[in-house]
């Protein structure tokens, strides 16, 4: 029997090339390219200092290439700026949460998604246009498990309970990528299993780029995974045979933590 041919993927969401970024002698990031469909779930693991995160910096803006290009639904964006980045649709969490200590929670939602809200011109002077704001804002904050506490002051809340506050802020903006770095670091497994379903829930459409040390979590969310080590690109391919590839396992101390999350996750 003939093989049925695989399904046209579509242009890609995010297309990078030859990806370079350096700081002083140390190379960042070496030659990195990566295309991304709409929709996919990719992770990006490797030990600590492979590039991740300058990875993850690179396609948002926070820093520039030294050389390479970086491509969004196919237009350049190398040189754009973050904002302008974050209104064509990238969204992103980081390591360490960044909250508005002195807003409340809901207030921290409301300013993240502003600048994407269609009625936002003029909605400060419209109590009606504010209420739906702000009613947006409160939808996030019951997906992450925080509507209880949308009036506190963001200080308060724990460090889980800013992580989660960090991911509402981010999908506040009704991203087409979301870049998560790290989103289950310091988390009980209670919430590891709540950011797995938030972002198992995500729409279809939305591409999802994973930086994330938890292989169990890799394991569970990512189709396809690229391993980067001394920023340069080891392995890309689909998650179970990346993560069972004998230099990742050797990255990951020889105990086969990689095959074997990948084989329980997705059996």
């Amino acid at each position: 029997m003939t093989p049925a041919p695989h399904a046209d993927p579509g242009p890609p969401v995010l297309d990078l090339s030859g990806l370079t970024r350096r700081y002083g002698s140390l190379t960042a990031v070496d030659d990195v390219s990566l295309r991304l469909p709409a929709g996919a779930r990719h992770a990006v693991i490797g030990p600590n200092g492979a590039g991740k995160t300058t990875l993850l910096n690179l396609i948002a803006g926070t820093d520039r290439p030294d050389r390479g290009t970086i491509a969004l639904d196919g237009a350049d964006i190398t040189r754009t700026a973050t904002a302008r980045r974050s209104r064509l649709g990238i969204a992103r969490s980081f390591q360490q949460p960044t909250v508005i200590g002195d807003l409340t929670v809901l207030d921290n939602v409301v300013l993240a998604g502003w600048p994407h809200h269609p009625e936002r011109r003029g909605a400060w002077r419209s109590p009606s246009r504010y209420r739906r704001h702000t009613e947006s804002a409160r939808r996030h904050l019951e997906t992450v498990g925080l509507a209880d506490l949308a009036g506190r002051p963001a200080s308060t809340l724990s460090h889980g309970q800013r992580r989660m506050l960090d991911l509402a802020a981010a999908l506040a903006g009704e991203p087409r990528l979301l870049l998560l770095d790290e989103p289950a670091a310091g988390l009980t497994d209670g919430d590891i299993g709540r950011v797995l379903g938030i972002l198992g829930a995500l729409p279809a459409q939305v591409a999802v780029i994973l930086v994330e040390h938890h292989v169990e979590v890799v394991a569970q969310l990512a189709t396809t995974v690229t391993v980067l080590a001394a920023g340069r690109v080891l392995v890309t391919g689909p998650a179970r045979e990346a993560l069972a590839h004998p230099e990742v396992r050797d990255a990951y101390h020889g105990t086969g933590a990689a095959s074997a999350a990948v084989a329980e996750a997705k059996g």
